[in-house]
């Protein structure tokens, strides 16, 4: 007896593999994906404007990487006694305002050249609602807290998000020829725009996505939003907030990531590389026991043993955690 609805999902050609640098790009679902590929030594680049939600400010980001777009003050506003920038997330802002400009071009310029030799490209699409200056029709990444007159909401239509995304690719694949690109559309529920209103943006998101694959040989579609609505489809498998996908979601939505997108020689690896990163993890109740340095000098001759075996794997962090725990008076 079946108890979930089957899914299929398409498997890009070739898979992901460990020796892959991947730039990941998108809203808060993005950093689930990244921060997981980060946590098992995956070569990724993430996020370099912070999140993104919106189809328009996605292809600008991604365009400014392509021509290494450099910042200048007069980019920047002052806002809350920060100096911001409206195509940034908060993270980038500061109270000073040199400070802030070379935390963004300094993001910008290594986004440049990673996305010069990244093999991948995953974008994950928030909603088609778009924030527009009311001043100068300027579409806006982050509204960083401004009077909410400040701005124009706008819901994308499907040809504007197709015309948006479509252009950035075009150019993105003159940039680097040799990239694949996997789109989502995230599960999160954006229920500030309304129940009715988030569905109808999800939609225009979900039809402009699915003309992108057929256009592009290189383009593939990652059902993480059919995962966990119509696979999944329980308030059970979301946070107290019934917006945001829980632990258990976000974990089988993942699986079916590395089951249908990453190679099967990468999969095995990373069950050892999860290994380590679960031992580094452990918080010893006696952390000065003979049992306890044992286990550290198991781990780090493990650790030394898998990075012998893959060089490309960055190790160090985990290697001098358990060499320094081993050795401790």
């Amino acid at each position: 007896m079946e108890f979930q609805l089957p899914i299929r999902i398409d498997s890009p050609t070739p898979l992901i593999s460990y020796r892959d640098k991947i730039l990941l790009t998108g809203s808060c679902f993005t950093e689930h994906i990244g921060n997981t590929l980060q946590e098992l030594k995956f070569d990724i680049l993430q996020n370099p404007h912070g999140i993104l939600f919106d189809p328009a400010s996605v292809a600008s980001s991604l365009a400014s990487y392509i021509d290494n777009r450099q910042y200048g003050p007069g980019d920047l506003v002052h806002l809350n006694e920060l100096w911001q920038s409206w195509q940034h997330h908060g993270v980038f802002s500061h109270i000073d305002k040199d400070a802030c400009l070379a935390r963004i071009n300094e993001s910008q310029s290594r986004a440049h050249a990673f996305l010069k030799n990244a093999k991948w490209l995953i974008v994950t699409l928030g909603s088609a609602f778009s924030y527009r200056l009311t001043e100068t029709d300027l579409p806006v990444a982050n509204c960083h807290r401004a009077p909410a007159q400040s701005f124009r909401k706008h819901l994308m239509s499907i040809d504007e998000i197709i015309e948006a995304l479509d252009s950035c690719f075009s150019r993105l694949f003159r940039f680097n020829p040799g990239i694949q690109v996997i789109l989502t559309v995230s599960p999160v529920r954006h229920i500030r725009d309304g129940v009715i209103e988030n569905n109808c943006s999800k939609a225009r998101l979900i039809e402009a996505v699915h003309h992108l694959v057929a256009a592009y040989g290189a383009i593939r579609y990652f059902p993480a939003y059919e995962l966990v609505i119509d696979v999944l489809r329980d308030y059970r498998f979301y946070d107290i907030d019934m917006v945001h996908p829980n632990y258990q979601a976000t974990t089988f939505v993942l699986e079916k990531f590395a089951q249908h997108v990453i190679d099967e020689p990468s999969r095995g690896l990373m069950d050892e590389v999860r290994k380590i990163v679960i031992a580094r993890k452990h918080r010893p109740l006696q952390p000065s026991t003979l049992a306890h340095k044992r286990f550290l000098q198991e781990q780090e001759l493990r650790t030394r043993e898998l990075g012998a075996k893959f060089p490309f794997l960055d190790l160090a962090a985990e290697l001098e955690y358990f060499s320094a725990g081993s050795r401790a008076d």
